[in-house]
């Protein structure tokens, strides 16, 4: 009697705690049965992403950058996006612009650059979709992040997997 008691109230408390994970509201994840997507280019000149697998472009997209798109992010605040080889290094599926992936900046060179002016590099550079749904957002808006409609980036989150190597280009 004891033992089928704490089953069924270890069962309740999983349950329970199965709640508290990251998970997004269905209507946002989308499946993606393609090809590996096993490199991440943006060309932050022509304000493109291009998602591909070895050589091949699977998918590419219209990004806005940070609201001073012009050159690599030095310092936290400067309203660039940084340039350089990083890699996607977490997930956010309840972030508060739509569904986000986040961009390994500052690397070690980085924080290196920022802290011989004496500044912070900052972080939480992310792809992201939109700051006003259902709005196509105005052009360069964020404060150093990749951000795409809502739809893409319910597209991307589907496809780019954490450690996928994403290069930043002028």
């Amino acid at each position: 009697m004891l033992h089928r008691r704490q089953m069924i109230l270890g069962a309740t408390a999983l349950a329970g705690l199965s709640g508290c994970g990251l998970r997004a509201p269905a209507h946002k994840l989308r499946r993606y049965d393609g090809p590996e997507v096993t490199f991440v280019v943006v060309n932050k000149g022509s304000r493109r992403m291009f998602l591909l697998h070895d050589d091949k472009i699977l998918k590419s997209y219209r990004i806005n950058l940070g609201f001073a798109p012009v050159g690599h992010k030095v310092f936290e605040g400067d309203g660039r996006t940084p340039e350089g080889l990083y890699h996607i290094d977490r997930i956010n599926p309840n972030s508060a612009f739509h569904l986000s992936l986040g961009i390994s900046y500052p690397n070690a060179q980085d924080r290196a650059a920022a802290k011989a002016i004496g500044k912070k590099p900052g972080g939480d550079i992310f792809i992201h979709g939109q700051k006003t749904p259902g709005k196509r957002d105005k052009k360069d808006w964020t404060w150093g992040c990749i951000s795409v409609t809502n739809r893409e980036m319910e597209e991307i989150f589907a496809m780019v997997r954490r450690g996928t190597p994403i290069s930043i280009n002028p």
